[in-house]
């Protein structure tokens, strides 16, 4: 027996009688009920009276309101009249305010006395209506909740997503506080922990439904607000008031008062501290409640780990680039006499450093040495190796000039230093003096340790190849080290380069080796090139050689004599360049 079964009935008419369940078939719901019928009395079972059905109708879940044709109230339930406290039996709907509430015969919801009521009418005949009450607020806020919640995660999912994009500090901070806005607030303040006493802040606010802009600025640790202080040493500050106070003075509210504004400020967690503070603002129509607050907490969570994420990867970015720039090939210093050129490419270039290095160091008498070599393996690894060997060549060198003896010294040492740390490498190095004559011209000497043979461009543009042999470096205690002393007049040029030039492989097939011979054939003509451009076309020629297959490390070493008289000449670095480039340009 449901309410739905009331039909054509007064409180005051006896019980009401009832279909049986063959004659009357179940109605669906929602369906709208048909006008009444006729029904024949329940016959009483076994000695019982009919059961009196204003009785029952006290126990249903909605409540009902009977009213007649003038809307004058004839019963009332007692689930009714406890929803409906305006309602009394014997006045009219329009006497308790709420007629406009339940006219009209679409099932309508509206919010009354903090409850969500649900109420549909249904015809009992000409002259009678019924109300049908039902408090849906638990369902209806269930439903919100849900909703609500999925709303939240949606939300949460796409923050997520933005903010593990950017890997620059500020890029992640402008993100954070654009994503904030409108979900979160309508300004939306992010300041960074303070570096050297002074704190980064980004803002975007919004107004109407233009898109955020976003602003950002800097301030010194004794400027920022005593709320953001707190937020910085990991604790939320709860007094709104002040805190809006604060923000408006500061002027980071634009559009918002601070009779009319709800804020909260929110530590982001960071590794060891705070990574930052978000402060959220907006119309005080809003107030930040539990459920605000705490989508509030998980987005700063999500903000701090980005933003410590990115700042990480910053500071692991300046010391890898400061790492590399220690470990580059260092230019050979400026000698009177001497015009220096240069080039270098590493195999892996998004490193820019390999395990080809080059270099020069001054004499005490006027000369110079210099070096160009190649150690074992690439990338990082075989640069450290480079940068040790600088090391005690810049040390060596000043005990010891004359490259036979220096470069046994320096095998020794890379011995000593390889055995102690179970390394294993070894090196191939030239290694000479110059030294300037009167009348302009230059007196190599070079040692060899089992490096390719240096070229010499005279001033007739021949090609000499030097005879130059030796052993390896840091291989064996006591190497075979060749020696050789080669005389330059004004205009010529010694070229010492690494393997990666020779052997690197290219051509129509693309696993021909260039060689020393297509090497020569390059630098014929070219005895009046300075000694910089011809250290760039040797670079040229042997990238344009390989095309766009992988090499190894390539460094180019050029040494020529200016001549007597001749100012002394700095050497300009050869920057290389991809070839694709080269070919857009050609």
């Amino acid at each position: 027996m449901t309410a739905a079964d009331v039909r054509d009935w007064d409180p005051g008419d006896g019980p009401i009688s009832t279909p049986s369940p063959a004659r009357a078939p179940a109605r669906s719901a929602g369906a709208p009920v048909r006008p009444a019928q006729a029904l024949p009395p329940l016959a009483p079972d076994r000695g019982h009276s009919a059961p009196d059905w204003s009785e029952v109708v006290e126990h249903f879940r909605e409540g009902l309101i009977v009213c007649d044709a003038d809307q004058v109230v004839r019963h009332l339930s007692p689930v009714a009249e406890r929803l409906l406290p305006e309602v009394s039996p014997g006045a009219t709907l329009a006497a308790a305010g709420i007629a406009e509430l339940l006219g009209g015969d679409d099932p309508a919801e509206f919010t009354h006395r903090a409850r969500r009521l649900r109420v549909r009418r249904v015809p009992l005949s000409a002259a009678r209506s019924c109300w049908y009450v039902e408090d849906v607020t638990e369902s209806v806020t269930r439903a919100d909740a849900l909703l609500a919640e999925r709303a939240r995660s949606a939300f949460l999912a796409v923050v997520g997503e933005k903010l593990g994009n950017p890997l620059h500090p500020d890029r992640a901070a402008a993100a954070v506080v654009r994503l904030a806005v409108p979900t979160l607030a309508e300004v939306a303040v992010l300041v960074l922990a303070p570096r050297s006493g002074r704190a980064r802040w980004w803002r975007a606010s919004r107004s109407d439904d233009e898109a955020p802009t976003v602003d950002s600025g800097v301030l010194t640790s004794a400027e920022l607000p005593t709320a953001i202080e707190e937020g910085l040493a990991g604790t939320e500050p709860h007094a709104v008031g002040w805190l809006v106070e604060q923000a408006v003075e500061a002027g980071w509210l634009p559009g918002l008062a601070t009779h009319e504004t709800s804020a909260r400020v929110v530590p982001l967690p960071g590794h060891d501290a705070p990574a930052g503070v978000l402060l959220v603002a907006r119309r005080a129509v809003r107030y930040y409640d539990e459920a605000d607050v705490d989508l509030v907490r998980a987005f700063a969570a999500r903000a701090g780990a980005a933003l410590t994420t990115a700042v990480l990867y910053r500071d692991q970015a300046e010391v890898a680039d400061t790492l590399q720039a220690s470990l580059l090939p260092v230019e050979p210093a400026p000698a009177s006499g001497v015009q220096w050129g240069t080039a270098y490419r590493p195999a892996q270039a998004g490193l820019r450093i390999g395990g080809d290095f080059y270099g020069s160091h001054r004499l005490a008498d006027g000369g110079s040495v210099f070096f160009l070599g190649d150690v074992s393996g690439k990338g990082v690894e075989a640069a450290v190796f480079t940068g040790q060997l600088r090391q005690c060549l810049q040390a060596l060198h000043r005990v010891e000039s004359r490259p036979a003896r220096l470069l046994r010294l320096l095998n020794d040492a890379l011995l000593e230093t390889t055995q102690a740390h179970g390394q294993g490498r070894f090196a191939t190095m030239v290694l000479g003096t110059v030294r300037p004559h009167r009348d302009g011209g230059l007196t190599l000497t070079m040692a060899g340790g089992g490096h390719l043979p240096p070229l010499v461009l005279r001033s007739s543009g021949e090609v000499e190849q030097v005879g130059l042999t030796g052993m390896l470096v840091g291989v064996v205690p006591d190497p075979r080290i060749g020696e050789v002393t080669v005389q330059l007049e004004p205009g010529e040029t010694c070229l010492l380069y690494s393997d990666g030039v020779t052997e690197a492989r290219g051509g129509r097939r693309g696993d021909e080796l260039f060689g020393t011979d297509r090497l020569v054939g390059a630098l014929a003509g070219c005895q009046r090139m300075p000694a910089p451009a011809l250290a760039e076309r040797v670079e040229q020629v042997t990238c344009d050689w390989l095309g766009r297959g992988d090499h190894d490390d390539i460094a180019v070493l050029a040494l020529r004599a200016t001549g007597a008289g001749a100012r002394m000449s700095r050497h300009l670095h050869s920057v290389p360049r991809p070839p694709e480039q080269r070919e857009s340009n050609e």
